[in-house]
């Protein structure tokens, strides 16, 4: 007498039940690793904004103001296009009360003699965040992730 080798139906849920585990915990890191590539990006594109502003105020020899709205998720440089964060990313601006310009948005102001009037800009999503800050006498531009 034969007896045909094979699995059983159990086994076999068992399996897919396990490979769909697999695929979920993969779905979910891909996600995260994106969402994180993404809001670094997007603090490595403020961060040049903030240096092009100062750079053009050393420069052109005048004021310039770096302007950030976070109702609307933008920011703007002197001379450039307005940039619109990307869906999810929020920002939040700190900066002297005399830059501000209304409820939701303001600017950091640089002079000159490379000083600005200081401040920070925080993306943040999911928990994360980057803090991009601006040094008020030097006016020297950092970049730091917030350490979970």
């Amino acid at each position: 007498m034969f007896r045909q080798r094979g699995f059983s139906l159990v086994e076999l849920i068992v399996v897919m039940v396990l490979v769909g585990l697999l695929f979920a915990v993969v779905g979910v890191s891909v996600s995260r690793s994106v969402s994180g590539a993404e809001i670094r990006n997007a603090a490595r594109e403020l961060t040049a904004g903030l240096r092009h502003t100062r750079g053009q105020a050393i420069i052109q020899r005048q004021q310039q103001v770096f302007r950030v709205d976070t109702d609307t998720r933008t920011w703007q440089a002197p001379g450039r296009d307005r940039v619109q964060l990307p869906d999810g990313l929020d920002i939040t601006l700190n900066t002297a009360r005399s830059e501000l310009t209304g409820e939701a948005a303001g600017g950091i102001r640089f002079y000159p003699d490379g000083a600005s009037t200081g401040g920070s800009v925080v993306l943040s999503r999911d928990g994360r965040e980057w803090h991009v800050t601006v040094a008020w006498l030097t006016g020297e531009i950092g970049l730091e992730r917030d350490v979970e």
